[in-house]
């Protein structure tokens, strides 16, 4: 299947004219958009996947009937593929290095504790505790005292499933975020691929994820920040499929005409019901689980919420409802907002489960016995509650001065990356001849070409979603805007760069999106077709090159020191 599916005029939600002027369609002629077909509403609605090509397969010597059902499985075949090569680099050498590595010295303490107490116990000082989880014999001074911790405990419990598999080591604490960052990458080819009608652009915006040096150093260090972008991925995943699904509804509701075509019905977009939304309850859920476990997924949420609505408004709009933001508050305003925001409310607090269950969590008792205005809420909700509020206070509060943390400003250039681990070569091993001739490394650095070709990509996204009201551009765009901008509310802020693995999904589909259009329309001329093929093919094979360049960054491999200095491209990476 080709890019070419992205490249054609998008679904307008109904903006689109039935009967462009010559001077319109000479217009979009010369800027490489063919002009919008007359196409029945239904296709407009939900349109088809395309057949899949057979011509790759041909020229490698199969049959017709082989070529055909090796194109169709490739909508499978290919993403379990890139898949397949993202995991062997997330999960190569996946113990080294042998340390605690950042905020790892909390979550994979805290993940043991849940799964040993139900609740986050107290250890002693990191000086002390570090030491002796790394020893051997292993010494685990994990106390039952609840300890008061910033953060909810869903991505610790993901955490202490490794840790329950292979014990309290660092591959133990960090396989669940290396199998969610593999995982995280076939999602990636599936929703593509949904949203682009391509499962080219679907496999590749996958390909350029896996080959991301943030996503994969997040994807090998016990942190949250990977289990956000995780769940709030499958969450926009599930909307995808429930934006086609409705809109699947309106259009098998709308009456057929005498000549056989499916026409815009004025009560069918006003009055249709569109009855359960699954797949609407299940992206309720995944967003509470990212909420629950950093409070960012809040915003998604909100953000979320308020694009679905936007889809329901564009399609009832290409139904035919004479007031489409009307019919949208009579029929789904309600049943959206029910299936997202209470359905995440009842994920986040089952997720403190183990906390209400518990004698000992921090704070589980503080409202016993406590009167007031509240009082008939039950005692163990407002001890959450209060906890929340401090926990709150402690976040918003949080302003203690960090080597490297960095403005939002700069995170979409690479302007200060995140030093993870730094360590010195011992000598005689690896080449080095002394301590200072080799270095070790772990710098959260996204791979700089795909970062930088991202910033254009999403110029490109605006123009399209502005000037061309291209659906898959604003969807983009929103989720970028969930994972991004709310962070700029906190200047103040200690923060740091690789908060932004949670929206580097959507800029890995802006390229992919981009790419396509780089490529071409199917109408292009062979010689146009050609130029963009090679002008997207030199530039997935720089930025492929870019990531193994950095590799040694991404992954602790010991290297010589000035090897290290020569991969210093910015002076704010040191």
């Amino acid at each position: 299947m080709t890019s070419s599916s992205a490249t054609r005029s998008p679904d307008l939600d109904g903006i689109r004219p039935t009967a462009p002027s010559h001077g319109r369609q000479d217009r979009l002629r010369r800027l490489r958009h063919p002009a919008p077909p007359r196409t029945d509403v239904r296709e407009r609605l939900v349109p088809p996947f395309p057949e899949p090509g057979t011509h790759l397969w041909r020229l490698l010597g199969l049959g017709p009937a082989w070529a055909q059902r090796l194109a169709r499985a490739m909508a499978w075949l290919g993403p379990l593929l890139v898949a397949a090569m993202a995991g062997g680099i997330r999960f190569w050498r996946l113990g080294q290095p042998r340390a605690l590595v950042f905020d790892e010295t909390y979550y994979a303490k805290d993940a043991w504790a849940l799964l040993h107490l139900g609740y986050e116990g107290t250890w002693p000082d990191r000086k002390i505790t570090d030491p002796q989880i790394l020893a051997h014999p292993q010494v685990i001074p994990l106390s039952d005292t609840g300890s008061f911790v910033a953060h909810p405990p869903t991505g610790k419990w993901v955490i202490s499933v490794g840790e329950w598999l292979f014990g309290l080591d660092p591959v133990g604490w960090r396989f669940m975020t290396a199998l969610l960052g593999t995982l995280s990458v076939l999602m990636l080819c599936r929703v593509g691929r949904r949203l682009f009608r391509s499962t080219f652009l679907g496999c590749l915006a996958g390909a350029l994820m896996a080959v991301d040096g943030l996503h994969v150093v997040m994807s090998r260090t016990a942190l949250l920040d990977l289990m956000v972008m995780f769940f709030a991925l499958a969450a926009f995943g599930c909307l995808l499929v429930d934006r086609d699904r409705a809109r699947a509804r309106l259009a098998a509701a709308l009456p057929t005409a005498a000549d056989g075509r499916v026409r815009p019905d004025t009560d069918t977009g006003d009055r249709t019901a569109l009855g359960p939304r699954p797949w609407r309850l299940a992206a309720g859920v995944l967003l509470g689980l990212a909420a629950s476990t950093k409070w960012n997924g809040l915003y998604i949420l909100g953000f979320f919420v308020v694009l679905t609505l936007l889809w329901d408004v564009g399609s009832r709009r290409v139904t035919g409802a004479r007031h489409p933001y009307r019919a949208v508050l009579r029929r789904d305003l309600g049943p959206s907002v029910l299936s997202l925001v209470p359905t995440a409310l009842l994920t986040y607090l089952l997720t403190w489960t183990g906390w209400f269950l518990s004698d000992d969590g921090w704070g589980r008792h503080w409202a016993d016995g406590r009167g007031g205005t509240w009082s008939w809420i039950p005692a163990p909700l407002r001890s959450l509650w209060h906890y929340e509020y401090l926990v709150y206070q402690f976040n918003v509060g949080l302003h203690t001065p960090h080597k490297y943390q960095s403005n939002p400003w700069s995170w979409l250039v690479l302007g200060r990356p995140v030093l993870f681990a730094y360590d010195s070569a011992q000598p005689g091993r690896d080449g080095c001849g002394t301590a200072s001739d080799c270095t070790r490394t772990v710098l959260a650095l996204g791979t700089p070409f795909l970062w930088w070709s991202a910033c254009c990509a999403l110029l490109y996204l605006l123009f399209r979603w502005a000037l061309r009201r291209d659906w898959r551009a604003g969807a983009i765009l929103c989720a970028v805007a969930a994972g991004y901008l709310p962070w700029f509310l906190y200047q103040d802020r200690t923060v740091f760069s690789f908060y932004a693995v949670v929206f580097v999904p959507y800029l890995c589909l802006a390229v992919a999106m981009m790419i396509g259009a780089l490529v071409g329309p199917p109408d292009a001329s062979r010689h146009r077709r050609i130029r963009g093929t090679v002008a997207a093919g030199a530039l997935v094979l720089l930025i492929a090159w870019n990531f193994i360049y950095f590799w040694p960054l991404y992954t602790g491999t010991t290297i010589p020191i000035d090897s290290w200095r020569s991969r210093m491209w910015l002076d704010t990476w040191v």
